[in-house]
């Protein structure tokens, strides 16, 4: 049985592959892929409502998305001379090294704790806990990654291939990292990711840390409780100065409760294709970040 659901899933990457290699490279060769990807995430089309991934196809898909600014920091290099410009290095994760091209690779001598990632993609990470052998093989991969390509998210297009190289924050591997949803200038929404025992896990709490019930992508166990940072007004306030240049984004910050630094600006959550656990869910936090005005108990736009 397992093996007919990676069958399935095998066909459904190969049918992205497909659409995206065969799909003219340009704006509307991104929005047909972005509608396609968002109905086959969820099982709708989107609407013109405030709804949460409904917001994000939006902005995907329209001029938004290549603002400069917008673009500037998503690559992770340049997004720190962002943060830096509105908060002041100190609240950067230092930086220990830029590596631009594979033969600085080659010659690099990496820490024997750090983390290791490319500039102008997502959801890749090497992290070094005590000397292991680096897979330099996947490095010098990450120059060919264009991760537009992947995801057709046209704010990635034209980055530069960089490899960035930092620090294990407070020594700890497995911080939690949070993420702060701001809309108009104003912090409404976060969550925590965990990584526990090889599995990973998502726990929303409103402004105040109140728990919240609903699930994106990931589990949210009631059993799973993370401690209040003693430094969330600072957070928040943070997270809101480097919002206020943008309509809809996500701030992703490092603490251990007393410290914390701005790990990234995120433009796109999940690109718009994460799923909530319930499309009830989707709505209650959509309210929290939009408001009540326009979102309604209504059922989702069915196909």
């Amino acid at each position: 049985m397992n093996r007919i659901y990676r069958s399935a899933d095998e066909l459904l990457s190969l049918e992205a592959a497909l659409l995206r290699e065969n799909l003219p490279q340009d704006r509307d060769g991104d929005r047909l892929y972005s509608l396609i990807s968002f109905i086959r995430s969820h099982a709708r089309r989107p609407t013109e409502n405030p709804v949460f991934n409904d917001v994000l196809f939006h902005l995907n898909t329209s001029d938004e998305i290549l603002n400069p600014l917008r673009v500037f920091v998503t690559d992770k290099e340049h997004g720190k001379q962002f943060i830096k410009s509105v908060l002041g290095d100190e609240l950067n994760v230092p930086t220990l090294a830029v590596l631009r091209n594979p033969a600085e690779v080659a010659a690099f001598r990496f820490p024997e704790r750090c983390v290791i990632k490319p500039t102008h993609a997502s959801s890749e990470v090497i992290v070094r806990l005590a000397g292991e052998a680096i897979d330099r093989t996947r490095l010098e991969s990450w120059f060919r990654l264009n991760y537009y390509q992947k995801t057709r998210e046209a704010n990635y297009r034209y980055l530069q291939p960089k490899i960035i190289v930092e620090p294990i924050l407070f020594d700890n591997p497995k911080l939690s990292d949070i993420k702060v949803f701001c809309f108009e200038g104003r912090a409404k929404l976060l969550f925590v990711d965990i990584h526990l025992d090889g599995r990973r896990f998502r726990k929303f709490y409103d402004m105040d840390w109140n728990p919240l019930k609903f699930s994106l992508r990931y589990p949210n166990p009631d059993h799973l409780v993370v401690p209040r940072p003693m430094n969330l007004a600072a957070m928040l306030e943070a997270a809101e100065q480097l919002s206020r240049q943008f309509s809809l984004v996500r701030i992703d910050l490092y603490s251990d409760g007393q410290r914390f630094y701005v790990g990234e600006i995120t433009n796109c959550s999940g690109a718009g294709l994460a799923k909530f656990d319930s499309y009830a869910s989707e709505l209650s936090a959509s309210r929290m970040i939009f408001g009540s005005a326009g979102v309604t108990r209504q059922g989702p736009v069915s196909l």
